[in-house]
């Protein structure tokens, strides 16, 4: 029987946007003293005799009104506590509606991401284990936050400020012997700092390589007990265990985009690092940014937020210019020395077809040979695509070579190889250009293998070391040698390089995308700061703004510049957008449920596929949460209508085709 009075308020578990509201149950009597807000439940539905996962997130008296009027009727009971751990937070029950109403998503989806799937063994261990064991006591940290003032940013975060930090742009060495950013020991020390004072904090970072970074800065200064570290790569027991130690006390939590969800208890401080790198971007619904969930769940629990990157994003920019961060930087600015090569290339003919001109290949040399003063080390060479010959194209008149049987992009996997499809893998054994029908190919762009094949041959008895994504390499020594690494892929060297060469710059920035300078700074600037202090980094073929901001560390203003770009033409982060696809009827219904006052102007829809449109609605931040709610209603609306099945197709009905994704960074 249920208990007398008592009901709980239970949120299911299902992706289906109708279902997306609280669902009263009984609590029976049995279950009573494990029923409490935040447990796994399970819960009948009335139909079919289906059953269904939740989590009880509220418990209140039958007699308790909600909306002005109390409950009625008999309500079905809960059949069954799947566990006794309450492992849904009040505090991550509020940030997953907020953020679901945001963007017009469901809250169980943002859930999915919060909270990983029950281990058994894993919880048992862990419930085993006495209270003390659980919550280790808070400890002073052994270093403090340098470069910035002594004790500014710590007493920012007490104060529970938000700070868009400029880092210092360099290597340091830990005590270990293991070198890794500053930015990481700054980070490190600013969080050990927050859980001294007997608060948690979280840290999110882009990919494992600046995972294993923080980890290594703070296991120089915290205890290993005090750090929780959330990581694709653990196995599902460890990554659960983590969770539950993050629910007994203040902790460190550190890892990638969905770090930002940890129940972390008294959180203190939230630190996105590098916000601009699009592995911060959450490819799942509802889409939330790392970032944009940062900012929500700092404005609802009242912590310090620290938004810090090598490069100032846009979005940061704006929320400094419209007072929401405040900037700070170090005490002393250092910055990597910087050589161009953009003047000397355009002044002189053979140096503009060179892909590495004289004064790079000079650089190198000096670098590995110890020439000129300098002491000998490896030299980093960038490039900006993976394989061998990434792209070729016909050798008489330059059309991209494409596969004869799907249209994929030629490629050339090694030297001597007969040119496949990218796609399909089928050999071009018979390929002919079907503009001019000539049948030789030429190469258009020189992969890391490529490039690393001419390097060794230009540098005879060098090692020659290739990092990308089919052959990872964390770190190397401080021996010379020739590392030819992709963007985003270049290890680290003991003490820093002793020349870097960042190739391919003009290659990357044909890229058609509104992000491209910003990530070009980015990728050329987390190379920068991996030299020895005093060597140089050689950035070839680019010149203009662009180039004299990254040489004179004036990331600032490049964000500042890119903004009134983006005001002018009314582009991301000046308005926020909202993209809607699906059939061109459905879509129609959703952009005409929306009021045109509440929006800047409406794009579309526009052909995507055969079967699909889209369409993009602008609109001003304060207008967000009314347009939100109003794309929402009319998604719940398309889901539940009812569908004609198809001829012949018996019962059968269609699923709606719709998606709904708020701030798209695909779209421009």
């Amino acid at each position: 029987m249920p208990a007398a009075g008592r009901i709980g308020r239970v949120v299911l578990d299902s992706p289906l946007p109708q279902l997306d509201h609280f669902f009263d149950y009984a609590i029976p009597e049995e279950l009573a003293a494990d029923a409490v807000p935040g447990v796994r439940v399970r819960v009948p539905l009335r139909s079919a005799g289906r059953v269904a996962d939740g989590y009880l997130v509220e418990v209140a008296d039958a007699d308790e009104p909600e909306g002005g009027e109390g409950f009625r009727g008999a309500l079905s009971p809960i059949e069954a506590v799947v566990s006794p751990v309450p492992v849904l937070t009040p505090g991550v029950w509020r940030l997953a509606r907020r953020l679901a109403d945001r963007s017009a998503g469901t809250a169980s989806d943002i859930l999915r991401l919060a909270v990983p799937g029950r281990m058994v063994r894993a919880e048992k261990a862990w419930l085993a284990q006495p209270e003390e064991e659980r919550n280790p006591p808070p400890q002073a940290p052994s270093v403090g936050v340098r470069g910035y003032g002594d004790g500014v940013l710590e007493a920012a975060v007490a104060r529970g400020e938000r700070l868009a930090l400029r880092p210092i742009p360099r290597l340091s060495r830990l005590p270990d012997g293991t070198w890794v950013g500053e930015w990481a020991v700054t980070l490190a020390a600013l969080a050990a700092s927050c859980w001294s004072g007997g608060r948690s904090a979280i840290v999110a970072v882009p990919d494992h390589r600046d995972l294993d970074q923080l980890a290594a800065a703070l296991a120089a200064i915290a205890p290993a007990r005090a750090l929780v570290r959330t990581d694709a790569s653990q196995a599902n027991a460890e990554r659960y265990r983590g969770f539950l130690e993050a629910l007994a006390g203040p902790r460190i939590l550190i890892g990638n985009r969905s770090v930002v969800y940890a129940p972390a208890e008294r959180l203190g401080m939230i630190a996105v690092w590098e916000d601009s790198d699009p592995l911060h971007a959450e490819p799942l619904a509802p889409y939330v940014h790392t970032r944009d969930a940062a900012l929500v769940r700092q404005e609802l629990e009242g912590c310090a937020l620290v938004v810090s990157g090598l490069v100032r994003s846009v979005e940061a920019q704006r929320l400094v210019e419209i007072g929401w961060l405040r900037d700070a930087g170090p005490e002393r600015v250092t910055l990597p020395k910087v050589v161009l090569t953009a003047n000397q290339q355009a002044a002189e003919p053979a140096a503009r077809a060179a892909r590495i001109p004289s004064g790079a290949w000079r650089a190198a040399r000096e670098a590995l040979s110890g020439e000129g003063g300098r002491p000998k080390g490896p030299v980093l060479v960038q490039v900006a695509r993976p394989g061998y010959v990434p792209v070729l194209a016909c050798a008489k008149c330059g059309q991209a070579a494409r596969c004869t049987r799907c249209t994929g992009p030629l490629e050339q996997k090694r030297a001597g190889a007969t040119p496949s499809c990218a796609w399909c893998g089928a050999l071009a054994t018979d390929w002919q250009c079907d503009r001019c029908e000539h049948r030789a190919f030429r190469m258009v762009t020189v992969g890391s293998g490529r490039t690393a094949e001419e390097l060794g041959r230009a540098f005879p008895g060098t090692r020659v070391v290739l990092a990308d994504g089919e052959h990872p390499v964390l770190r190397v020594g401080p021996a010379p040698a020739l590392v030819v690494a992709t963007r985003g892929a270049e290890p680290i060297a003991e003490g820093g390089y002793q020349a870097v060469l960042l190739l391919d710059g003009e290659r990357m920035l044909a890229r058609e995308t509104l992000h491209v300078a910003e990530d070009c700074l980015r990728w050329w600037s987390s190379a920068a700061v991996l030299a020895a202090p005093g060597a140089p980094t050689v950035l070839v073929g680019v010149g203009g703004d662009l180039a004299r901001d990254f040489a004179t560390g004036r990331f600032v203003d490049f964000a500042r510049a890119e903004l009134v770009d983006r005001r002018e033409l009314r582009f991301p982060p000046a308005v926020r957008l909202a993209s809607i696809a699906g059939a061109e009827e459905t879509v129609r219904t959703v952009v005409d449920a929306v009021d045109p006052e509440l929006l800047v102007d409406v794009l579309g829809p526009a052909p995507v596929d055969e079967h699909t449109v889209r369409a993009i609605l602008r609109f001003d931040y304060a207008r967000g949460a009314e347009v939100a709610a109003a794309v929402r209603a009319a998604v719940v609306r398309n889901a539940t209508k009812r569908r004609k099945a198809p001829a012949g197709g018996g019962r059968y009905r269609p699923a709606p085709s719709l998606r709904v994704r708020f701030d798209d960074p695909e779209i421009l």
